[in-house]
């Protein structure tokens, strides 16, 4: 699919660590550290990590004063590094007071993300709220107003459900939590807006965890405001549970041109890889034709034609070899992310298939001759046998890396 082909819904572009999101800049995939931010190194760590794997945002939470002390020394040890991504910094409950009383972690942050459900109660809630803005103004910082279903101001709840009882024609459950998680972030907006925070310093989430709500509740903001907008099932859960409900609800939503910034909230397994988000919000964009990020491999499923696992085997090292070279070839080879690799499993579609991709290979199937013929720009060049077909691919796949993108 052609990006021009959806049309995005017009936001104000947001200036975050000199990452623009909104406006007609490409959507931003960002993630979040599960370290304690009060643990320099393993903070560092993962943010680093989570950079490498495309992370172009990385949030952090800071909770405790421990962790606004370390959050300047992250931020140093990651530019010491040369990793420059963004550091959000994740506030609840006690945020006016982490960033009023270090204003060193104010200072290291890109952007704030504030819960308009966790500021305060009661009197202090305006008071508290307007502490965070006036920092973030003083600061000349960005700000996410991020409206959870799960941790929503109990008062806007009370009276806008007592108001829709009393309506001749009330909302149903489902519509009125939808209407009060787009008034929370409006008015918080307006409120940001008139403490004197920027329109273009502000972007709003409503995030939910049902992937029908999330729908409904974006295309309601999105038809309400203008401001930059940031996506993702809050709480999705883990393994292919995660995946496919993010993507039920994000493809929804961004086929039809909303969102300027995405987040796959999957929980990981113990022990289990934290980068996986990133890649999981980078397949979704690039398979929607939205952004590349890295080479695409087309592998058939297999079927009673296909011999043993050879094929699918060598689709998954090419793959593995194309993220591992992505940090470099990013760099050195421009344009490489869009190059499509097919690897097939038999004639039935691996010519075809081989010939609509950059290069291509069609390995033998039951019953067929042991050669394996390779195409390279629909054009077939050679036939691999033997024992060395994957390392020979492989190399046909480097020269062609830096024959058609270009070395510095």
């Amino acid at each position: 699919m052609s990006v021009s082909r959806i049309h995005r819904h017009r936001t104000v572009g947001v200036n975050v660590g000199g990452v623009t999101v909104g406006g007609n800049a490409p959507i931003v995939v960002q993630s979040m550290t599960n370290t304690d931010t009060a643990d320099i190194v393993a903070t560092t760590d993962q943010v680093a990590d989570l950079a490498r794997a495309g992370s172009e945002v990385v949030r952090v939470t800071v909770n405790t004063e421990e962790a606004a002390r370390a959050v300047p020394a992250i931020r140093e040890a990651l530019d010491s590094r040369g990793i420059n991504v963004p550091l959000v910094g994740d506030f609840h409950y006690n945020g006016h007071r982490l960033l009023t009383e270090y204003p060193e972690c104010a200072e290291a942050l890109a952007k704030y993300r504030i819960n308009p459900g966790n500021v305060g109660s009661g009197a202090k809630r305006d008071s508290q709220f307007a502490a965070m803005i006036e920092t973030a103004i003083a600061n000349d910082k960005a700000v996410r107003i991020g409206v959870n279903w799960g941790s929503l101001d109990k008062d806007l709840v009370a009276r806008m459900m007592d108001e829709n009882a009393r309506a001749p024609e009330p909302l149903d459950a489902d519509q009125i939590m939808s209407e009060i998680m787009v008034t929370s972030a409006l008015q918080s907006a307006a409120r940001a807006e008139a403490i004197g925070l920027a329109r273009d310093h502000i972007i709003l989430s409503c995030k939910m965890s049902r992937v029908q709500d999330l729908i409904a509740v974006y295309r309601a903001l999105a038809a309400r405001c203008d401001y930059a907008l940031h996506l993702g099932l809050t709480e999705a859960g883990m393994g292919s549970k995660g995946i496919v409900a993010s993507t039920a609800a994000l493809a929804v939503l961004l086929q039809e041109g909303i969102g300027d910034t995405i987040r796959i909230s999957l929980t990981p397994e113990p022990g289990g890889d934290r980068t996986q988000e990133v890649r999981v919000a980078q397949e979704i964009l690039q398979s929607m034709g939205l952004r590349a990020f890295m080479p695409m491999v087309i592998a058939c499923p297999g079927c009673g034609r296909t011999t043993s696992s050879y094929f699918q085997q060598l689709a998954q090292d090419i793959q593995s070899y194309l993220r591992e070279q992505m940090p470099v070839w990013r760099k050195t080879y421009p344009g490489v992310e869009e190059m499509d690799v097919a690897v097939m499993g038999c004639v039935v579609n691996g010519p075809g298939e081989s010939k609509h991709a950059n290069i291509g290979i069609s390995l033998p199937g039951t019953g067929e001759q042991p050669a394996a013929p390779v195409y390279v720009d629909g054009r077939k060049t050679v036939t691999l046998r033997g024992d060395n077909i994957a390392a020979e691919f492989q190399a046909i796949v480097d020269d062609y890396v830096r024959t058609h993108y270009g070395g510095a």
